[in-house]
């Protein structure tokens, strides 16, 4: 098996480029992996956020313009994909549909979140809004554990009791006791190990696959690993893990 895995996209309602998650599915079509996994968090809500409401930076910020971002990147993402099985069923070739997962992130659950802030809102809110499905994917909820291929996948795992996300991939791997891979925090950390029968551990913390700089982080914290994972030879956990960055992407691709 071959998995893809995309980690944090966070589009943003302003954002109209989405020519790197072109070059991703064009990728995606080339390497045709079994399954694509997405870490959540694809699309960042930003109009639903607590953390910078009332600031000048939150001027601006519209529901409809996050979800129609959202849907625009997806439909770059997987245009490669559309384009290539419309030429395979005009010549009468087997086309290409692999599995796609993804778990909803603390940026999509913003939007629960507002609805059980303001109940009024049940309705007329939704993470329907952004039709997930309608691309493919098949949609964990936030926080679930989907064990796919012997590799625990979540949009981050938690440590103790009030439910913290664990910090660094070696601590992951102590707390889970088995191949597991997060989204959630930017860069990229790996830390490995092995089981009583020798077989190899491996987990990843990896949570940025966006082109932008977030203003809270700095100067400094802006400058972090950023792209998708490739998973070959994935079997009960064991798995050659292929990094890939966007800027190689980008000198790949165009």
């Amino acid at each position: 098996m071959k998995h893809l895995v995309i980690p944090d996209v966070q589009v943003k309602g302003n954002q109209t480029d989405f020519r790197f998650l072109e070059r991703i599915g064009m990728y995606i079509v080339e390497k045709q992996p079994d399954k694509v996994v997405c870490l959540g968090d694809f699309s960042d809500m930003e109009s639903l956020s607590s953390y910078d409401k009332g600031k000048k930076s939150f001027e601006g910020r519209r529901y409809r313009k996050d979800v129609e971002a959202s849907h625009r990147a997806n439909e770059a993402l997987w245009k490669p994909l559309r384009a290539y099985n419309d030429k395979q069923r005009k010549n009468g070739k087997k086309q290409y549909n692999p599995e796609k997962l993804l778990l909803l992130g603390n940026h999509e659950d913003r939007i629960a979140r507002a609805v059980n802030d303001d109940p009024k809102l049940e309705g007329v809110l939704s993470i329907g809004d952004l039709k997930y499905e309608s691309f493919g994917w098949q949609v964990a909820p936030f926080l679930d554990v989907r064990v796919v291929d012997g590799i625990a996948y979540s949009h981050y795992f938690t440590s103790g009791l009030m439910g913290r996300p664990v910090g660094t991939a070696a601590a992951q791997l102590s707390k889970k006791h088995m191949s597991c891979i997060a989204g959630h925090q930017q860069g990229l950390q790996i830390a490995t190990g092995h089981r009583a029968d020798g077989k190899r551990l491996t987990s990843i913390i990896a949570g940025s696959c966006y082109e932008h700089k977030e203003d809270y982080l700095g100067p400094q914290g802006n400058e972090h690993w950023r792209g998708f994972l490739v998973l070959h030879e994935v079997n009960d956990g064991q798995f050659d893990l292929m990094p890939v960055s966007l800027e190689y992407m980008e000198k790949k691709y165009g």
